[in-house]
Parts: C-alpha cells; structure tokens; sequence
C-alpha cells in the first residue's frame, strides 16, 4: 500500500494486515449477506424495522462511547501500555453508564422513533454498548499492530455465530428479537478472543496527566463521531419517525445492500490505514502520495461496483430477497450511489485525523447534517422513503464533496489531484450505470438481470485495472512484502 518513504518493516506488517483485513471482510459480509437473504424471506419487514430502531439506538451511543480516547492508543508515539490502563478506566466507566441510560430510556427513543415494540429488543442491544468499552483497548491494540490476522478469527466467529443464533432464533418464531440477540451472542464470544490476543495485559488505572491528555484528544473524535453518526443514519430516524417500521425496514434492507460495497473496500483499509499513515505523519510528501494511490485503486473497484447495483437495483432486490421487498429498490437507486462517495469520505476522515485535523473533520460533519436533514425532511414529504436517500445524496454531491476537498487543499492535497484520482473511475460508472439501467428494464427473469449487470460491472473494473496497472503492481509488490 505504501510507497517510498515508509520502512520496509512497516510496509510489510501494513500490507499483511491489509490481506488479512480485506479477507475478513470479504468473507464476513458474503456470510452475513447470505443470512441476511434467508432472514429476510422469514421475517417481514415491520421486524428489520424494529430491529433497524434498536441498532440506530445503539449505534448512536457507540458513536462516541468511550470518548474518543481508544484511538489514542494507536497514534500514540510512545509505549501505549502507559495509557492503556486509564483508557481501560474512560471506556469502561462511559460504557456502563450509557448501558444503564439507554435500558431506562428505551420505552421513549422506541416510540419517538416510531414503534413502541422495540423497547425490549433496544434493552437487549444496549448491552452491546458495554462490551464495546471493555475491548476498545484490546481492539485498538490488535490494531496499532497489525495484528489484522486475530482480528479477522475474532469477527469471524462474531459474524458467523450471531447469525446462525438469529437464524435459529427467527425460525423458532423470536421475530425482531433473534437479531439483537444474535447480535449480542456474537459480540460476547468475540470480545473474549480479543482479550485472549491482545498485546497488554488489560489492567485499570489512573493517570491524571494521561487523562487530561486523553480527553483533550479524543473529546473532538468523540463530537466528531456523534456528527458523523447523525449525518449517517439521520434518515433512517426520519424515515422511522414519519413513516413508521415497516418503511424503515424497506429502507433498512437497502442501506444494508448499499453498505456492502462499503463494508468490503473501505472497512479493511480503515483497519490498517491510520496506522500505517501515523507511520508517515512526519513525511508529508509520502503521505500524499500514499493517500492518492490508495484513492485511486478505491475508485477504479468500488465506484463501479456502487453505480452498477444502483442501476439494476429492481432486479438486484427482487433476485435476492423476493418480491414483497420490491419497494426497498427505489430507496436502493440512490444509496448504492451514494455508497461511492462515503468510500472516498471515510479515507479522507482517516486521513485528517492521522494529521491531527480533527477540529475540521467535526465542522465538516456538522455542515452535512445541518444540509442534509432539511433534504431529507423535504425528500419524505415529496415522495416518501426514497425521499430521504435522494435528498442525502444532493447534500453530499453539492455541500460534503465541497468543503471535503478545501481541507484536502489545505493540508497538502490539491484539488486537480484527487479530481485526478476519482475521474475516470467515475465517468465509466455513470456509463456503467446507464447500461444497467438499460439491462435492468430489458431483460428477464431478474436473476439474468442481475448475472449481466454484474458481469458488466467486472468488464469495467478489469479495464479500469489494466488502465491502472501500475499502481496495481505496487500493491502486489506489496502484498508479498517486497514494495517500500
């Protein structure tokens, strides 16, 4: 991944842990996405819809559940067993008491966020708020190095195990319930592996210097987070709260499919990157160079992926999941395109917090929801859950993209460079993407719809590679330990 400037060392550690990150992923979302389509045969979608309240809920209190200060551990510059008990101590003690907040609160976030059955199903996911402080150093750890190999058993067994509980569970008639309690079994299992591999032994403590320090740190990260959660899920909770369950269960199954593509390419890099950009944060030319590379080799797969599942988003739905979730592929037009963009975004939110620009990565983030919300509000009222999805994806094209390549400028990297970057990638998937449209509405049945909208998508990549072809050998090079 890296180019020269960084020691061969970390190159090599980098490059296995992104191996090893890009084949957990992969394998984890082919699982869970096969699951997914099963539980989405057996379960209607008022139950992804009530689900879909209590993992908002949850997701909204992890966004900035231990403060921030976990990350710490893996910029640190110096031993980061100085720290980590303190940061053990933070996490612990947040995560406890959100834990108890979110139990009590649950009968009024359910029904604010339009059904007052998840109420239990919000208790059962809260406890996943706790595990989550008592491994954030763990996690971290494994992290800061490059232990992406122990990482991947761990979210394996998180992955397969959750949803085999939930696949059982649904089947015996559990409903909304067997996911979070999948979901919660799988959490369990996985943080005692983490424990098990982690590098520091997992002791409490208190330093008030580290502390204040930590605090200082990770407080920006923490309101950052909470801005980044409501501009992401903000629709979901305005599709809940003005149209009820059922449509956000619609609109849930299409974020999940539009997250794929996500989960697949940036979630792996964002496992290694901002370790192995610490590693360069005192030689701003390589990390330019290294962040342009690493843009442009997302864009060449995940661009084209993206706009082609929004394309043949009818038959894409209708093959996988059936036909009682047809609605969810008008929704699915706009957030598999908008999917593109939150690829390039989360790399460049890496990328500004390595440098230390945490402050800008929050003001950016408050701009989107202040844009987004009013959109979306206006997109639901005009035509319902599709309506939110479009009115995002304006937001981002018009206001984020903006104000995110006038930080880029200022900290190093030109405007015609990441333009550059993303260029062609993008003109060939709006080409892509007419094409599927064109298949979509052509040919039949939807499972031969999907086959060529697919195999389209694999035509452009290749080409695209082949275009690209020496920054592919590079990560090759690099893969096998062999590129500085």
């Amino acid at each position: 991944m890296s180019d020269v400037g960084a020691p061969g060392a970390v190159a090599h550690r980098a490059s296995r842990a992104l191996g090893w990150s890009l084949l957990n992923t992969i394998v984890a979302r082919l699982g869970t996405l096969a699951i997914g389509i099963v539980l989405a045969r057996v379960l209607a979608p008022s139950d992804f819809g009530v689900f879909a309240i209590a993992t908002v809920t949850m997701l909204a209190v992890l966004s900035f559940n231990e403060l921030g200060v976990s990350l710490a551990i893996v910029r640190w510059p110096d031993d980061p067993a100085r720290i980590a008990p303190t940061v053990n101590t933070i996490s612990v003690a947040t995560s406890a008491f959100l834990t108890i907040l979110l139990v009590v609160c649950a009968p009024w976030i359910s029904a604010g966020l339009g059904d007052v059955r998840a109420t239990p199903v919000v208790q059962v996911m809260a406890l996943a708020i706790l595990i989550n402080g008592l491994v954030a150093t763990p996690a971290a750890m494994l992290q800061r190095e490059f232990m992406q190999k122990q990482r991947a058993i761990a979210d394996q067994t998180n992955a397969w195990l959750g949803a085999g509980v939930s696949l059982v569970l649904a089947l015996a008639g559990m409903g909304a319930m067997s996911l979070a309690v999948g979901r919660l079994v799988g959490s369990i299992v996985s943080a005692g592996m983490l424990w098990r591999w982690s590098p520091a032994p997992y002791r409490f403590g208190w330093d008030r210097d580290v502390a204040r320090r930590l605090v200082a740190f990770g407080t920006p990260l923490a309101v950052a987070s909470i801005v980044v959660f409501a501009s992401g899920y903000a629709d979901q909770i305005i599709v809940g709260s003005q149209l009820g369950a059922e449509a956000l269960g619609f609109y849930v199954l299409a974020f999940n499919l539009a997250s794929w593509p996500v989960s697949i390419f940036s979630q792996p890099l964002r496992a290694v990157a901002p370790a192995a950009f610490a590693k360069l944060q005192h030689d701003g030319e390589a990390m330019v160079r290294n962040f342009l590379r690493v843009l442009r080799l997302l864009s060449v797969v995940a661009v084209p992926v993206c706009l082609a599942i929004s394309g043949a988003a009818t038959p894409v739905i209708t093959f996988l999941y059936g036909a009682k979730w047809l609605p969810a592929a008008d929704i699915l037009v706009f957030l598999a395109a908008l999917a593109a963009a939150r690829i390039w975004f989360e790399l460049v939110y890496d990328y500004l917090v390595v440098l230390g620009r945490s402050g800008s990565v929050l003001v950016i983030q408050a701009i989107w929801f202040l844009a987004a919300v009013p959109a979306m509000l206006a997109g639901v009222a005009l035509i319902g859950a599709p309506g939110a999805a479009l009115g995002q994806l304006v937001v981002v094209v018009v206001v984020v993209l903006p104000c995110y390549l006038i930080v880029l400028r200022r900290a190093g990297v030109k405007t015609a460079a990441f333009v550059a970057a993303v260029i062609v990638p993008t003109l060939a998937g709006l080409a892509l993407w007419c094409g599927c449209w064109l298949i979509s509405r052509s040919v039949s049945p939807p499972i031969l719809a999907a086959v060529a909208a697919g195999a389209s998508a694999l035509v452009v990549i290749a080409a695209l590679a082949a275009w690209r072809r020496d920054d592919v050998r590079l990560v090759r090079r690099a893969m096998k330990g062999g590129a500085r």
